[in-house]
């Protein structure tokens, strides 16, 4: 189906800085330990969508990079963070993304998952990058943000990016930012299947 004129034109930068600010404000789990990993895994196993991001420590020096440092899952019911750098999360997270029974959406999903395979190995299957799904329907734009304004009419604050995601707390903000990321690729995947964009 094609993409209705309002939506492919361009928002400007302002129009975007005049949307409602939204964060996610439902239930966020915190998975710090093996015992936690496993209860989660078993509620996410029942997800038809899940939103996908991960956070890494950012690098300033040329050549300087550094492994995923969170991973943000978020289903109907919760959105969890996984410490990665505290936490052995590779079976739970090898199991998810080898999964066909829950769609895995996000944007820049190659990105994640490039990351992601120096640390451990997977074979992802039921895998979805709405930014190719934005570009496909000609969209010049198709970062999260840009997105959340244009298909859903929210703006998602950018605050915490660059903070240190490999710290052994996270702000508040830091929580939120992240599992607001994860939420809102959920949400667009909702509403581009909505909209018949699939």
């Amino acid at each position: 189906m094609p993409l209705p004129e309002e939506y492919r034109r361009e928002l400007s930068r302002d129009e975007v800085n005049e949307l409602p600010i939204q964060r996610y404000e439902g239930e966020v789990r915190l998975v710090d330990s093996a015992q936690a990993l496993e209860h989660a895994a078993a509620e996410w196993r029942e997800a038809r969508v899940m939103g996908f991001d991960t956070e890494t420590r950012p690098a300033f020096k040329p050549g300087e990079s550094y492994p995923p440092a969170l991973a943000q899952l978020a289903t109907e019911r919760a959105v969890y963070l996984l410490p990665l750098l505290r936490l052995d999360c590779s079976q739970a997270l090898r199991s998810l993304l080898e999964t066909e029974h829950t769609v895995k959406v996000g944007v820049g999903l190659p990105d994640d998952f490039r990351a992601l395979r120096k640390s451990f190995e997977f074979a992802e299957k039921a895998v979805l990058d709405l930014g190719a799904v934005a570009r496909r329907h000609g969209l010049k734009q198709s970062g999260v943000r840009y997105l959340a304004a244009r298909f859903l009419g929210t703006r998602i604050p950018k605050g915490a990016k660059t903070s240190n995601w490999a710290a052994s707390r996270l702000t508040p903000q830091q929580i939120a930012y992240a599992a607001t990321d994860a939420w809102v690729c959920r949400a667009l995947y909702l509403k581009f299947e909505e909209m018949g964009l699939l």
